[in-house]
């Protein structure tokens, strides 16, 4: 089940994901709540730290979009507890990947690291990126469109299914380069020597 975001980030983990849209009350956080499902899924919870956060803080300590909660209700993640909050400079030291739901966000987070590139290695990805069906993203960039200002709910199922396909495409992405890089450090015995036969040196 998706928890809160302070509650679930582990002191254990080794990889972790900070997922960023303007407002942190949408898109964020549903996508935030359907990567806690796939990691719990997976089983490898434990190893992950996520988040969300937005950045603006005009709505910062609120509660989700109505819309978003619905959605996220009737997709069985209604447990699912954040207060949006506006992105900080340690963000960027802490997390191993933010991933942005608009070229807009990206930007002014690609601008961020810019300014402290020396303390920072993290890694900044449009979402959409990862996507593994391509007709739910809008144009060659694969950019996703914030449903704050649509009048009905369609958007926000629309946005579930989006990030539901991209995170899937972002974890099989991480494992597939997982276990080739465990395959690349076995030792190669292909070519091993093999033993001198003492006999014949005699």
């Amino acid at each position: 089940m998706a928890s809160s975001s302070s509650s679930s980030s582990s002191s254990n983990s080794n990889k972790s994901v900070l997922f960023v849209d303007l407002r942190n009350i949408c898109f964020s956080p549903i996508a935030e709540a359907v990567f806690r499902r796939l990691v719990a899924t997976r089983g490898v919870a434990a190893d992950w730290t996520v988040d969300s956060c937005g950045i603006i803080d005009l709505h910062a300590g609120q509660n989700p979009e109505p819309r978003a909660r619905k959605v996220l209700r009737d997709r069985g993640l209604a447990e699912y507890k954040h207060k949006a909050r506006v992105i900080r400079n340690d963000d960027l030291a802490k997390f191993d990947y933010i991933l942005g739901l608009e070229m807009d966000d990206v930007s002014e987070l690609k601008y961020m690291k810019f300014i402290q590139e020396q303390r920072t290695q993290v890694r900044i990805h449009l979402l959409g990126e990862f996507n593994q069906n391509n007709v739910h993203f809008e144009g060659e960039l694969k950019e996703a469109r914030d449903p704050f200002h649509e009048n009905d709910d369609r958007s926000f199922y629309a946005c579930y299914d989006l990030c539901l396909d991209a995170c899937k495409g972002f974890l099989d992405n991480l494992e597939k380069a997982d276990k080739e890089a465990k395959q690349s450090k076995k030792p190669d015995n292909s070519e091993k020597p093999t033993k001198p036969d003492q006999k014949a040196k005699q």
